[in-house]
């Protein structure tokens, strides 16, 4: 009863409080105040030279952190999170591609996040293809270290939804705007998940783990596409709110043409909300989803057949002038908390609730000598329980980074 009540709060919240970005780079659009999330992917500070036909950017993360769980901790350690690099070509008039390409933990992880053609045949109508942004959530579109006041990225968009998270397809998507109101929508087949989801390290059900399968940028699993659906609304003055949906089947339920077991489905939905609190200038970003599976019956208790999180964030800017030579420069303090619940449910046997999830909250303060870059510094703490609801162990300690946008 609980967790219901906890997650209809997350889903009030969302719609009554404000939230906003500190960082726009409008390479897109005149009007950056009617900006989406889903513009996010070209939303970004672009270099070109002449006459060439492509334009090029980046961004780096690097940070240093000292953590320990329960008193014992491994020291300090610095990280090369991420090298992003991205680029942009207009081919013609109406028709432009996009690709981007992610280094992480130094050369760890090679990822192309995006590599997708757009289409405009109407403002409402237009095609895309290729390597695809699921747009399940804001952050999995909006995702770009430097535009984040956090060094590490939120528990619920990262490991409960597997942000960041793409896959090859195509589909349909298209904006409106009416005075102070925009009206836009996504719609996409892609390939999907896999059994990775039920069968890894985590012994959970674990969405995320899905993104270990390279070779779904080659074929799909199963031969059957997942759906993503998102629209959003968003008003000059109010802020933006956003309803998405990501589902499909999971499993291998054929082997050539013969079924050997039935169709699974995985269902996550979404809903997040930002926009900035009028003179006061805080913002405050908003996301909550959760998660439905069809879990097999000859598998343990401990893999969740129903999940959900969420978190909110909080900027207030304290000093926004000219310091150190850079003109518009800002001191900001921030506030993260998060929630996520990796089993919602109770035993068989007894009747008692499963407990299994995660509490985090990060304070921290950070200087922007301009908006396309941040130093950041954060302290986090974490309490994370074992689905016996056993006391919890408690990870703290301090986190500090640059980011910045080239």
């Amino acid at each position: 009863m609980i967790k219901k009540l906890l997650f209809t709060f997350f889903l009030i919240t969302t719609v009554s409080l404000v939230s906003g970005q500190i960082i726009t780079t409008d390479s897109t659009k005149k009007d950056s105040s009617m900006l989406l999330n889903m513009d996010a992917v070209y939303n970004r500070p672009f270099l070109q030279m002449g006459k060439i036909p492509i334009a090029i950017g980046g961004y780096v993360e690097a940070n240093g952190q000292y953590l320990g769980t329960d008193g014992v901790s491994e020291g300090f350690s610095f990280q090369m999170r991420r090298f992003t690099i991205f680029m942009s070509s207009t081919i013609m008039k109406k028709i432009k591609f996009l690709a981007e390409v992610e280094f992480e933990d130094g050369t760890k992880e090679i990822n192309i996040e995006f590599a997708a053609i757009d289409l405009e045949f109407h403002p409402m109508l237009n095609l895309r293809a290729g390597i695809i942004m699921n747009p399940i959530g804001a952050f999995n579109q909006n995702h770009d270290g430097p535009k984040w006041e956090f060094i590490d990225r939120p528990i619920e968009a990262t490991q409960l939804l597997p942000a960041t998270w793409s896959n090859v397809g195509a589909g349909i998507h298209g904006k409106l705007f009416k005075k102070n109101w925009a009206f836009a929508y996504e719609l996409y087949l892609t390939n999907g998940f896999n059994a990775n989801i039920i069968s890894n390290d985590a012994n959970r059900t674990s969405l995320a783990a899905a993104k270990l399968d390279i070779f779904r940028f080659e074929e799909s699993f199963n031969g059957s596409p997942l759906t993503t659906a998102k629209i959003a609304i968003k008003n000059r003055k109010i802020g933006e709110l956003g309803i998405s949906y990501m589902g499909g089947i999971y499993n291998k339920f054929k082997d050539d043409g013969i079924r050997i077991d039935k169709e699974r489905r995985v269902d996550a939905m979404a809903i997040d909300f930002n926009t900035t609190l009028p003179k006061i200038n805080t913002y405050i970003n908003i996301e909550a989803s959760a998660i439905w599976l069809d879990i097999p019956s000859t598998y343990t208790q401990q893999f969740g057949s129903l999940q959900w999180g969420g978190f909110i964030d909080i900027v207030q800017p304290i000093v926004r002038k000219r310091m150190f030579g850079w003109k518009n420069a800002s001191i900001n303090l921030a506030f993260r908390a998060e929630y996520v619940d990796w089993n919602v449910g109770t035993f068989i046997e007894t009747g008692g609730d499963m407990v299994e999830d995660v509490v985090a909250i990060t304070p921290g303060i950070s200087f922007r000598p301009s908006r396309q870059t941040v130093i950041r510094v954060n302290y986090k703490y974490q309490w994370t329980r074992d689905i016996l609801g056993n006391p919890p162990s408690h990870t703290g300690g301090f986190q500090f980074g640059v980011a910045s946008y080239f």
